[in-house]
C-alpha cells in the first residue's frame, strides 16, 4: 500500500538527514519554504532519493550494485519494492540510500564493538 505523496516526501528527506548525519553534518536545518534542509553553510541537502545527480555518485563511492526483479530491487541487505514507490526510479533511489545508512551504521557497530 503506498503512502500520500506527502508522506513519502518527508519519509526521503529523514532518510536524506539520517545519512547526512551519519556522514558527520551535524548542523542540518528544517527548511520549509524550499521544501527540504539545508545543511553545513547554507548548502541545500543533496537529494539522494529524489535526483540522481545526488545519488549516482553516492552508489559508485559506495560501490552499490542494484539486481532487479519484475516488481523489486535489490542494493545487498536492502530489497525495495516498486509498488511502494512513485515510480522504479525512485525505488532504486530509495533503496540505493537505505543500504549506504545500513552499511555505515553497520560499520558503526562493529567499530563500537572492537
Amino acid at each position: 500500500m503506498r503512502i500520500t505523496d506527502q508522506e513519502y516526501f518527508r519519509s526521503c528527506v529523514a532518510r536524506e538527514r539520517h545519512l547526512a548525519q551519519l556522514l558527520g553534518h551535524a548542523h542540518i536545518e528544517e527548511c520549509y519554504e524550499s521544501a527540504g534542509t539545508l545543511w553545513d553553510n547554507n548548502q541545500a541537502l543533496p537529494q539522494w532519493t529524489r535526483d540522481w545527480r545526488a545519488c549516482g555518485p553516492l552508489m559508485t563511492a559506495y560501490g552499490i550494485t542494484v539486481s532487479y526483479g519484475a516488481d523489486s530491487a535489490a542494493m545487498g541487505a536492502t530489497t525495495v519494492q516498486f509498488a511502494e514507490h512513485p515510480s522504479r526510479d525512485r525505488a532504486v533511489m530509495y533503496g540505493i540510500v537505505k543500504e549506504v545508512i545500513f552499511r555505515l551504521e553497520h560499520h558503526l557497530a562493529t567499530c563500537a564493538v572492537s
